[in-house]
C-alpha cells in the first residue's frame, strides 16, 4: 500500500511525505507552502502538548487557507496580480489536503433540514442554526457561506 491509500497514515504523515516529493522534484512552491502548513500544526501541537488528530490538522489547514484567500482579496484591491496568482496557487497545494468541499445546494440542504429538525423560525436562531450546521460543514465549506446561506434561508 501507498502512504496515501495507507488506513493508518495520518494527515500530518501525507502532508510531510508530499513536501519530501516536491523536495526532491525542486518544486520551490510547494514546497513552501508545504512547509508552512506543517510549521503551523507543529505550532499547535506544541502549545497543545500531543500530536494533533486528523480534524485539528483539517482546521489548521482551513485556518491556513482562509488567511491567503484575505491575502489574495488585499492583494487584488492593490493592484498585485503577480502576488494574488501566488497565493491562490497556494490555495490549490493546501485544497489537496482538504477533505472534498460542499456546493452550495449541499449546503443549503443541510441549513433546511437543520431548520427543520430544530423549528427555527428567524434570525433570531441564527446561533442555533449555526450550532446544528457547523460541525457538518467543518473544514468542507467556507463558514461565511454557511452563514450567509443560514441568514438568507432564516430571512427568506
Amino acid at each position: 500500500m501507498t502512504p496515501e491509500t495507507d488506513a493508518t497514515t495520518t494527515l500530518s504523515d501525507r502532508i510531510q511525505s508530499a513536501m519530501r516529493d516536491a523536495m526532491r522534484a525542486r518544486d520551490g512552491q510547494r514546497t513552501q507552502t508545504l512547509r508552512m502548513a506543517i510549521a503551523a500544526a507543529q505550532n499547535l501541537s506544541i502549545a497543545n502538548r500531543r500530536d494533533l488528530t486528523d480534524d485539528e490538522v483539517v482546521d489548521v489547514l482551513t485556518k491556513q487557507v482562509k488567511q491567503r484567500r484575505e491575502s489574495i482579496a488585499m492583494y487584488r484591491d492593490a493592484g498585485r496580480e503577480d502576488r494574488a496568482a501566488a497565493e491562490e496557487a497556494e490555495v490549490a497545494i493546501l485544497a489537496e489536503f482538504l477533505p472534498a468541499q460542499l456546493s452550495e445546494a449541499e449546503i443549503e440542504d443541510l441549513v433546511r433540514k437543520a431548520i427543520a429538525d430544530l423549528g427555527a423560525a428567524s434570525t433570531a436562531d441564527l446561533g442555533r442554526v449555526m450550532g446544528r450546521v457547523s460541525p457538518e460543514t467543518r473544514g468542507r465549506a467556507d463558514g461565511r457561506l454557511v452563514s450567509d446561506i443560514v441568514r438568507r434561508a432564516l430571512a427568506g
